[in-house]
């Protein structure tokens, strides 16, 4: 697991004045959000203007302080409950690694002792489907599928049929992936959630935003539209391996409110976990 998005920052003022100018384009281009940038130049800037010297070791106490102040001090934990299925709906634009996010999560599961059932709800793209069905093969899990082109709605919706039928505890509906910017593809979420309300008035429980930690402001606008038009309840941070990324979380979390609950750091099943706070504050460096 890496992050270290602060480390080259701390590198770059090491033994020189701090330019504040580079500072806060080093630390804009760390994802960090231009608010939580402002903040963190100010409290600096107030630190030198009270007579002290700001050297490396204060940007990096100041930055991971702010950090730690504006992240939840724990992960919502995902539970089932204890009468009808928690369903969880996971979207994305492509290339985010959502379908393999969706198996991971199964995978979590699983080894946590819950049952899961997974609904391939990406119609649109049989790869997706296939990709999908070779996960659930490998976890031991079962797959409710569709014909290519399918409406993805009805097909959540026999998943839930299902899955309440077999009383597992969690449903993982995989939806195709879609630019945040189209406005039919992003109501087409819309009517998957009324579909399973039909069977739960709250379904679905969970509705997950998988993000690319190396997209930096373009996660931003991504969470923001998806956010607007259904509601999202966490996201799923992927390539934080080696990325020397991260800080887009945080500036989702300051912007718009909303918690990373899993972060993504390799290929491998178990290369995935509930966002920890403390951990992510400790690797920034």
């Amino acid at each position: 697991m890496a992050f270290g998005f602060l480390k080259s920052i701390v590198e770059k003022f090491t033994g020189r004045p701090v330019n504040w100018d580079e500072l806060e384009e080093a630390l804009i281009r760390a994802d960090l959000g231009v608010p939580l940038v402002l903040k963190i130049v100010d409290i600096l800037q107030t630190r030198e203007r009270a007579g002290q010297r700001v050297t490396e070791r204060d940007i990096a106490e100041v930055t991971r302080n702010e950090i730690m102040a504006l992240l939840p001090p724990a992960s919502l934990p995902i539970r089932p409950l204890p009468d009808r299925p928690r369903v969880i709906l996971i979207v994305g634009v492509n290339g985010t690694g959502k379908t393999t996010s969706t198996a991971k999560l199964a995978g979590f599961f699983k080894r946590n002792r819950h049952s899961v059932l997974l609904a391939a709800a990406d119609t649109f793209r049989a790869a997706a489907i296939e990709q999908l069905g070779v996960w659930a093969e490998r976890l031991g899990v079962e797959m409710i599928r569709g014909q290519y082109n399918a409406d993805p709605a009805a097909l959540c919706y026999d998943a839930y049929t299902a899955a309440a039928k077999t009383n597992t505890e969690f449903l993982l509906c995989d939806t195709a992936g879609r630019l945040h910017n189209r406005a039919n593809l992003m109501a087409e979420l819309g009517k998957i959630m009324r579909i399973l309300a039909r069977h739960d008035e709250k379904a679905p429980h969970e509705k997950l935003l998988v993000v690319d930690a190396t997209t930096g402001s373009n996660a931003v606008a991504q969470a923001r539209e998806f956010h607007a038009a259904i509601g999202l309840t966490g996201l799923i941070v992927t390539k934080l391996d080696g990325s020397g990324k991260g800080g887009v979380l945080v500036a989702i979390q300051n912007e718009l409110g909303i918690p990373t609950r899993f972060i993504g750091t390799g290929e491998k099943l178990e290369d995935f976990a509930p966002f920890d706070r403390q951990t992510f504050a400790e690797r920034v460096l």
